[in-house]
């Protein structure tokens, strides 16, 4: 097969920009819609339980996950970053390598992170903010995280190793498989095994195991323009520091935002179990339009390494334009949704009273963000995307160290509980701003490295 025919190809490199946007975002936020109803899925279910204090441990666990995300991303992107910038020049078998080293990688890290977790287990669940109501809840849950982490790494990571060559329709495949595999085991374990939040954890890891094996099938059927060989198992120091490059900046990005999540946890704690609670269902919901942003700007990124690779920088100019187009037009009607029917959403994961207004009250100041957050994913992809990942770093150091949780201890301070959840709206404002600054720049220097070549 000659790949530069393929479809796949065609997409990356000459469709119309906006429809390339679509075609390769469209299926990547299909997928992870689905991946929200891994957590709305746990919530509801958990919910039915009528324990407030088990609903609020899930939310506590959560920053587990997203750290073994985290780690995976150092291959997921970095690897999918190099991936598609060797197929924009042509180097088929140098993606071929990095794909393989890869693979190795995933799954020494999921290994070692899986074990330390373990061992270290009682201190982590101190640390998520865990209080003597919540603390054997959340050890059950995060127990269960770390013992399947290779399988949670390896889903996030091969889902955005199949991205960077165009084969996003796979990615949602089997990203959607697991979440289906989870909805139906989530009532088993739950309630007719009776293992409650315990069980919730391990419907979660048997859903990424399925999803890791149908990737696994793919790349064994040939599906995918891209295969693992046994014969570049080597690793190959060059292609390792590649990956690192972009893929370490993206996973400290992803530490300063479970950090983030760690302050707003220990500081909402103040204000009792319940409001604990409430947030987490917000932050559950809120993830319907997180991913929404996130799959646009995932989507677009193999569109920008491919043709930063190929050197075609006004394409990349009208991808990005199209990319921030699509996003806010979408998220803003999201917003408006998310503010009509809070009440109502709050409601499908809660009985109490209290909750339902804690928790109303807090979607409708977390969804203030949804119009300014995607400006700011798709300057940050696209920095990764070509290879220059400190100053997609420097946007979330800007986000995370220098505005939100300094806006979040501030406003706590100044106007409690309330100015705890419009903290961050205030500041998606200012690194919007931000960022548009360093896109504009990035540009200019584009524009002037091409006049300079012409």
């Amino acid at each position: 097969m000659d790949i530069n025919k393929d479809k796949r190809i065609r997409i990356l490199s000459s469709e119309a920009p906006v429809k390339a946007v679509f075609m390769m975002g469209a299926p990547v936020t299909m997928g992870m819609l689905f991946m929200v109803a891994y957590n709305l899925t746990d919530t509801y279910f958990i919910g039915l339980l009528h324990d407030d204090y088990q609903l609020a441990a899930s939310s506590l666990a959560y920053p587990v996950m997203m750290i073994l995300i985290a780690i995976s991303g150092i291959v997921g992107n970095g690897g999918a970053s190099y991936i598609a910038r060797c197929m924009g020049a042509g180097k088929i078998e140098e993606a071929r390598h990095t794909l393989t080293i890869g693979f190795e990688m995933i799954l020494i890290s999921g290994l070692v992170l899986g074990a330390a977790g373990l061992v270290f287990l009682h201190p982590i669940v101190q640390l998520l903010g865990a209080r003597e109501d919540t603390f054997s809840y959340t050890v059950q849950y995060t127990a269960v995280m770390f013992a399947g982490a290779v399988f949670s790494m390896a889903n996030y990571a091969f889902g955005q190793l199949m991205r960077s060559e165009g084969s996003t329709f796979y990615s949602m495949v089997g990203m959607i498989a697991g979440t289906v595999a989870n909805i139906i085991l989530d009532p088993i374990f739950i309630f007719a095994l009776d293992l409650q939040i315990m069980g919730a954890a391990i419907a979660t890891v048997l859903g990424n195991v399925l999803s890791t094996l149908i990737f696994l099938w793919y790349y064994y059927k040939k599906k995918t323009l891209l295969q693992p060989s046994i014969h570049m198992l080597k690793m190959d120091r060059r292609i390792i520091r590649e990956i690192m490059v972009v893929g370490i900046p993206h996973t400290l990005e992803q530490f300063l935002s479970t950090a983030s999540i760690l302050v707003l946890n220990n500081l909402a704690a103040a204000y009792g179990g319940l409001t604990v609670a409430a947030m987490g269902i917000s932050s559950k919901i809120m993830s319907f339009g997180n991913y929404i942003y996130q799959g646009m700007a995932a989507g677009c990124q193999p569109l920008m390494g491919y043709n930063y690779g190929a050197k075609n920088y006004s394409r990349m100019r009208q991808l990005v334009l199209a990319g921030i187009f699509l996003i806010d037009g979408i998220e803003i009607g999201v917003m408006i949704l998310f503010g009509v029917f809070a009440p109502w959403l709050v409601g499908l994961f809660t009985q109490s009273p209290e909750v339902l207004a804690i928790g109303t009250k807090t979607l409708r100041a977390a969804m203030l963000i949804l119009p300014f957050v995607g400006v700011t994913a798709i300057v940050r992809n696209t920095y990764n995307a070509i290879g220059k990942p400190m100053q997609a770093f420097l946007i979330t150091i800007v986000r995370q160290l220098l505005l939100y949780i300094p806006f979040l201890i501030f406003f706590n301070q100044k106007w409690g509980y309330d100015g705890l959840i419009h903290a961050q709206p205030c500041e998606e404002v200012l690194c919007m701003v931000f960022s548009l600054f360093l896109l504009f720049r990035m540009f200019g220097r584009l524009d002037a490295k091409t006049n300079k070549i012409a």
